[in-house]
């Protein structure tokens, strides 16, 4: 089992990466946050999840932190589905909105997802509401309203001061969750995410 691959980034694109260490190069699937991330570097470390199609089908995906492995191992432990209907969740939606959907039972946020279906949200919100652990930090502040509006406005900001949407976006999590920066002021809001670029 691979925990895993550190080493120098010879290609990567939005929904794909490899990793190349010790003259071995490691193609590994990735979904749009993580491709955010490793953008203008040249080396990473990729956390690894495989899963099997078919018994001779690997198919290995590739992650900036484990948080969102962790995420994606939660959203496939779910019946009907697969690495690639993850990997889009993982992409349309940050972790938290992920965690908000399933914990107050949003289906219409889910089945906006490409490939997610209404039979399929309802499935996944049954199946991990109240079982997101580490993910579910910050929901509370998701369902104010005056939390959307001024992270909206926070990271309009943010994409006109020139910084890219996903990591921007990624920025502002940051700041809210993980360093509890209240949502009621805007300002405060842009200074603690320009903090985390």
């Amino acid at each position: 089992m691979i925990n895993y691959i550190s080493g120098k980034i010879t290609e990567l694109n939005p929904a794909f990466a490899t990793i190349e260490t010790h003259g071995v190069g490691y193609g590994l699937l990735i979904s749009l946050n993580t491709y955010t991330q490793l953008q203008n570097k040249e080396t990473a470390r990729l956390y690894v999840e495989s899963m099997y199609v078919r018994d001779d089908n690997p198919r290995h995906y590739g992650f900036a932190d484990d948080e969102e492995r962790d995420l994606f191992r939660k959203i496939t432990s779910v019946s009907g589905v697969g690495g690639a209907s993850a990997m889009l969740m993982l992409s349309s939606l940050s972790a938290g909105e992920i965690a908000g959907a399933i914990n107050t039972a949003n289906v219409a946020l889910l089945k906006s997802i490409k490939g997610i279906g209404e039979k399929t949200a309802q499935r996944i919100v049954v199946d991990l509401k109240g079982k997101m652990g580490k993910h579910e930090g910050g929901i509370s502040q998701i369902l104010t309203p005056s939390y959307n509006k001024n992270k909206e406005e926070a990271l309009m900001a943010l994409v006109t001061l020139g910084f890219p949407k996903q990591a921007a976006e990624k920025a502002l999590e940051k700041a809210i969750k993980q360093q509890g920066v209240s949502t009621e002021n805007v300002e405060l809001l842009i200074k603690s995410a320009l903090k985390n670029f």
